[in-house]
């Protein structure tokens, strides 16, 4: 018998991720979705929210992210996934898209070396980042 884990596995060794996340407002609905195959209420005008991290020296083409979430839709059964691929996001979304559920990983040592680097990339920038917020306050305020 087929389960949504097995569909998960595949979709994600067809465009070669390493790992994905489900983060936002439904990853644990999602997560218990795939993972528990426990009945969620359909909800087709929804969006999930998902995070990957392809194998390393693999660049996603714009047609196979479409792709991607073409079949994340169907295997979610959502309205619309909004991807992130984590490299080339900023820091700070990595931090909320690693601190999500994972719900597949091919290569567990490889990406929790990814998630300290984004860890410590994140606290790197920290200062900068409080720094650019407050100036944007202080513009919105004058």
């Amino acid at each position: 018998m087929k389960t949504l884990v097995s569909d998960l596995s595949t979709i994600c060794e067809r465009y070669r991720i390493g790992a994905l996340y489900l983060f936002g407002s439904r990853a644990e609905e999602m997560r218990d979705k795939l993972l528990a195959q426990a009945p969620v209420a359909a909800s087709p005008a929804s969006d999930a929210d998902v995070g990957v991290l392809p194998e390393k020296r693999i660049h996603l083409s714009h047609q196979d992210r479409v792709r991607l979430m073409a079949d994340l839709e169907d295997l979610l059964d959502v309205g619309r996934v909004d991807l992130v691929v984590l490299p080339e996001t900023s820091a700070f979304l990595a931090v909320e898209v690693i601190s999500g559920e994972i719900v597949y990983d091919r290569n567990p040592d490889q990406t929790a070396r990814y998630e300290l680097y984004v860890l410590r990339r994140a606290g790197d920038l920290l200062p900068f980042e409080r720094e650019r917020v407050r100036m944007i306050l202080r513009e919105g305020a004058a």
